[in-house]
């Protein structure tokens, strides 16, 4: 496996993963999905998108960006969007990826990330992100978790 900043040809199929695991039945569609990831790629550092390949074909991703889509907390940076193909979950790829934002973060001097989960609690836990706050939004439970990148375990 490897993983690196996503390039432009990447785009169709994670924006792909991404609908599928995020937005259908929702209000964003696949292109605007596809147009976020194109100005992300395009804009680089801070903000940045990694994505995990094997056999050269895109199967995760994960963001690093400076505002999540409906913020319902004022924080900065976000790991954001982790998403991993059907056919390569609980293989590590997931774990690999957000070890790789993480050090990312660090280098840019970030100290604390943040994210809101729905349904992966028990995975950033055992990640180290401990969890902030539970909340209500969109009629849905989440929790905001936030993960200290001083003293990062050695990969």
């Amino acid at each position: 496996m490897l993983i690196e900043a996503m390039r432009p040809g990447d785009i169709e199929a994670i924006a792909q993963l991404r609908f599928e695991a995020f937005f259908q039945g929702s209000d964003r569609t696949l292109e605007e999905d596809a147009a976020g990831l194109r100005g992300l790629v395009a804009k680089g550092s801070p903000e940045t998108a990694l994505v995990a390949r094997i056999d050269d074909l895109p199967v995760a991703s994960v963001l690093l960006v400076q505002r999540e889509l409906e913020p319902a907390h004022d924080l900065s940076p976000w790991l954001a969007g982790l998403v991993v193909a059907d056919g390569h979950r609980r293989k590590g790829v997931g774990t690999a990826l957000v070890r790789a934002l993480e050090r990312r973060a660090a280098a840019q001097d970030v100290g604390t990330l943040y994210l809101y989960t729905w349904e992966a609690r028990a995975f950033y836990a055992a990640l180290g992100w401990k969890p902030v706050e539970t909340f209500e939004q969109d009629g849905e439970t989440t929790m905001l978790m936030s993960r200290g990148l001083h003293n990062l375990p050695a990969t």
